[in-house]
């Protein structure tokens, strides 16, 4: 029978999640696991563990050769990127629940990875409690009809110590970009990928989605286009009330995994707060015992995807003036209400057309996407564009 590795953890960080994780250790000796030092940036403040626990001296952690596993809670991403690298370069297995720090650094962490083959492990930073990396890893490893990946983060202030990351998008943006390679092998920097936030969401654009029988969710979507190559970004959508995303309320995520053999799951749970957060951290503890790594199959096993704009989105957009929309970017308009003091249209325009501009984050602009937004039959198009040419339409 297998022994399991007894842990020795560097702890840093010990707000919510780190002092959360000390607790349930503490409570649970079948883990092996125990907390050897936790490194602090304020000594003077009371905590609920003994004082010689804590240092603010990081080599304390990162240079004590009976620590075997750095586990990082902190919300600062410089300083956790250089805590991550230096533990990996001195043979520690880590566990990191960073998204901005993974996301802004993922060639160079993939590059550490490879090189120290150290086991680097993150599932808190994708949807906190629920276990989508584990499964885009392991479970859709050879189902290579993999097609489309939805995930949904409407926390508005619940996630982060910054609310503005929220509503921004900022972070369901990041875990896109951990995701991404996970599901396609896609390995991109937040700066290439569409998005938007929730800030210019209007609460007229909630009227009409009602209307409609939507609901508006910020989702991050990628998608294998007929090309080959994926479609994916982060921006508002109306979900149809029928739709399992459209359940996901305050700090809960949503992810449904389209793939060819399994077709459709949906993943539901909390994606946010201290006790969810620790419970993801907690599970990478207990696969460190087996010396479990990421392996990022479809990355290295599998011939990686590349990213397209080359796609059409159909859009409805809502606005006060319409000097500020150009109407020459639509390959046509389906749709537009004019009358009302705010007004709003329907349309088909190439995804470059948003990626090359900003009006659509401007002047009190609101961009949605409709629920099936990609068009990427470029045949279908054309056809629709001409038929409506030739009805004088446009």
């Amino acid at each position: 029978m297998e022994t399991h590795k007894q842990l020795i953890i560097g702890l840093f960080g010990f707000g919510v999640v780190g002092e959360g994780l000390y607790k349930v250790l503490q409570q649970t000796p079948s883990l092996k696991a125990s907390i050897k030092k936790v490194c602090i940036k304020n000594t003077a403040k009371k905590r609920n563990a003994p004082e010689a626990l804590f240092t603010s001296d990081k080599n304390e952690l990162l240079q004590d050769p009976e620590i075997n596993v750095i586990v990082e809670v902190i919300d600062d991403s410089v300083a956790a990127f250089d805590i991550v690298s230096t533990a990996l370069k001195n043979g520690k297995s880590v566990v990191s629940a960073s998204k901005k720090m993974i996301a802004d650094n993922l060639p160079a962490l993939l590059a550490l990875q490879k090189e120290t083959d150290l086991p680097f492990l993150y599932e808190a930073a994708a949807c906190a409690s629920i276990p989508v990396i584990r499964n885009l890893e392991e479970y859709y490893d050879n189902d290579l009809f993999f097609s489309e990946a939805l995930l949904l983060a409407q926390q508005l202030g619940f996630a982060e110590s910054n609310p503005k990351l929220d509503v921004e998008g900022y972070d369901a943006l990041n875990k896109w970009t951990i995701l991404l390679n996970h599901a396609y092998g896609i390995v991109s920097a937040p700066t290439e990928i569409l998005f938007t936030g929730i800030q210019n969401v209007q609460g007229s654009d909630a009227i009409v989605a009602k209307e409609k029988g939507f609901d508006i969710k910020l989702i991050g979507q990628a998608k294998k286009l007929k090309n080959g190559k994926v479609a994916a970004f982060v921006l508002p959508q109306f979900v149809p009330l029928s739709d399992p995303l459209s359940f996901v309320k305050n700090e809960y995520n949503g992810v449904v995994i389209e793939s060819g053999f399994a077709d459709k799951q949906f993943f539901y749970g909390k994606g946010a707060g201290s006790f969810p957060t620790a419970s993801a951290v907690l599970s990478d503890i207990a696969a460190l015992r087996y010396n479990y790594k990421y392996e990022y199959k479809k990355l290295y096993h599998h011939q990686p995807h590349e990213l397209s704009n080359d796609y059409y989105l159909k859009v409805y957009v809502s606005f006060d003036d319409w000097k500020y929309i150009p109407r020459e970017d639509f390959e046509w308009i389906e749709e537009w209400h004019a009358q009302a003091e705010r007004k709003y249209l329907i349309g088909v325009l190439h995804c470059n057309k948003l990626i090359n501009n900003n009006w659509w984050k401007q002047n009190n602009t609101s961009l949605v996407l409709t629920p099936d937004a990609i068009i990427d039959d470029l045949d279908i198009v054309h056809l629709k564009k001409r038929s409506l040419e030739l009805a004088g339409v446009i």
